[in-house]
């Protein structure tokens, strides 16, 4: 993995956003926020509550059709599910084909290929496959990205930008390794709620209050992430930093051990990993 941001590369043009849902809506905020002049931003959605409050909130122009979003923009982001983005492809073919944006595409487990098949075969497209998760939503998203041979290093570095509006944003070159991107960073946050909800429910059962138990729990993931990020060591490093031989700490890391904690993860990502094939098979068809 790599990062290519370039801070004095601004996203140039117009930008439009097929759908307006939770991620589409962050990503608007974020842009906004850093300066990008709410005029320049598109949004098409079919639910005219979304709209209203995306055209409130932001002072975006929001759109019930497509194609009306995508008259004046040079990059598209397709911020719908992976069920319906053969369909909203194929409404913007002729249009994709004209204009020649650059393309993000959002839909997970859909390989370039298929998004450039629907699109239109015979151009020569700039498309990037995006990964983000969920923390988006607050500016702290992990987004991985990935692009195909027509994605010049103009467009990387605007892919970057966009995606560093709502977090961090790292290049993977091999798309083959996208299922286990989303299989990791995607959805990562659901595996660590389900560790906070196990740690809660173990701290209550020996007695600490629900609200003392949540809150101390909550805090000490975010301390956690915080020193991972902010600290430069890895997590090797770190957790045998908090761990005494023989003290309590280590009394609950053998508890992992003995329980095949690393192997129940390791089974837990593959799991996902296949997942996320399948899901690409069963949306994209073959890839090639």
């Amino acid at each position: 993995m790599s990062s290519t941001r370039d801070s004095r590369l601004p996203i140039s043009g117009h930008i439009a956003f097929i759908g307006g849902g939770n991620v589409a809506r962050s990503m608007i905020g974020g842009l906004v926020a850093l300066g990008t002049p709410a005029s320049r931003i598109e949004v098409s959605e079919p639910d005219e509550g979304l709209r209203a409050a995306l055209a409130r909130d932001f002072g975006v122009r929001a759109h019930a059709l497509n194609d009306a979003a995508v008259l004046q923009a040079e990059l598209w982001v397709l911020a719908v599910k992976p069920q319906v983005l053969r369909g909203v492809c194929g409404g913007l073919a002729m249009a994709a084909q004209r204009s020649r944006p650059l393309v993000v595409t959002l839909a997970a487990g859909i390989p370039i290929a298929g998004v450039k098949r629907w699109l239109g075969d015979g151009h020569e497209l700039a498309i990037v496959r995006a990964m983000p998760n969920t923390p988006a939503l607050l500016g702290a998203s992990a987004t991985a990205l990935c692009a195909n041979a027509h994605t010049l290093p103009e467009h990387r570095a605007q892919a970057q930008l966009l995606f560093e509006a709502v977090g961090t944003a790292l290049w993977v070159e091999d798309e083959a390794l996208m299922d286990t991107v989303t299989a990791t960073s995607g959805s990562g946050p659901a595996y660590v709620f389900a560790l906070v909800e196990a740690m809660q429910a173990a701290a209550i059962a020996q007695g600490l209050p629900r609200e003392i138990a949540q809150a101390l729990i909550a805090q000490t993931i975010v301390g956690a992430g915080r020193m991972l990020i902010e600290s430069g060591e890895d997590a090797a490093t770190l957790r045998q930093r908090v761990t005494s031989p023989g003290g309590v700490t280590a009394e609950a890391l053998r508890c992992f051990a003995e329980g095949g904690f690393d192997a129940l993860l390791a089974r837990a990502i593959a799991a996902a990993t296949a997942r996320g094939g399948e899901l690409a098979a069963q949306y994209a068809g073959t890839a090639a």
